[in-house]
């Protein structure tokens, strides 16, 4: 019996240690070297932030922790172009915010992680826990970088 109440006892913990703690970490996409870490719990939201290259505009990508997964919530815009949605695909919806942004909204994917590559004329920002912070100042131009929850 006390095999049995030591068996329950670790599976207890282990599930705790998992469920722990948890960070937004910004990672070395190459050697996994990690350049920041940001505490998250489920329901944080993040976005990455950056000018879109051909059409020369702010582009937010808004994300939710969810467990140790990524899930997309929102992409914001201001103008339409080439590389940016004029139409929703079905099961999401495009609309006017507040301020006349665009939003678009709707997807049901989850990643493990982001990849991104810090940009070299404009800068990529990360904004989480109320900080914005230049992922370029963090990594460098053109630097190969990784998002995921620790």
């Amino acid at each position: 019996m006390a095999a049995v109440g030591a068996a329950a006892f670790l599976m207890t913990a282990g599930a705790l240690l998992l469920a722990g703690p948890r960070a937004l970490a910004v990672v070395d996409t190459a050697t996994g070297k990690a350049y920041g870490r940001w505490p998250v719990k489920d329901g944080t939201e993040f976005f990455v932030e950056f000018v879109h290259s051909v059409n020369q505009s702010p582009v937010r990508d808004v994300f939710q922790v969810r467990g140790r997964r990524i899930v997309p919530v929102a992409a914001v815009f201001s103008s339409l172009g080439a590389g940016l949605p004029a139409t929703a695909e079905s099961g999401r919806t495009l609309s006017r915010d507040p301020t006349g942004a665009l939003r678009l909204t709707g997807f049901t994917a989850a990643y493990r992680e982001l990849p991104y590559i810090v940009g070299t004329v404009s800068d990529h920002i990360l904004g989480i826990n109320n900080e914005r912070v230049s992922l370029r100042d963090l990594c460098g131009r053109n630097a190969h970088i990784t998002l995921r929850v620790r």
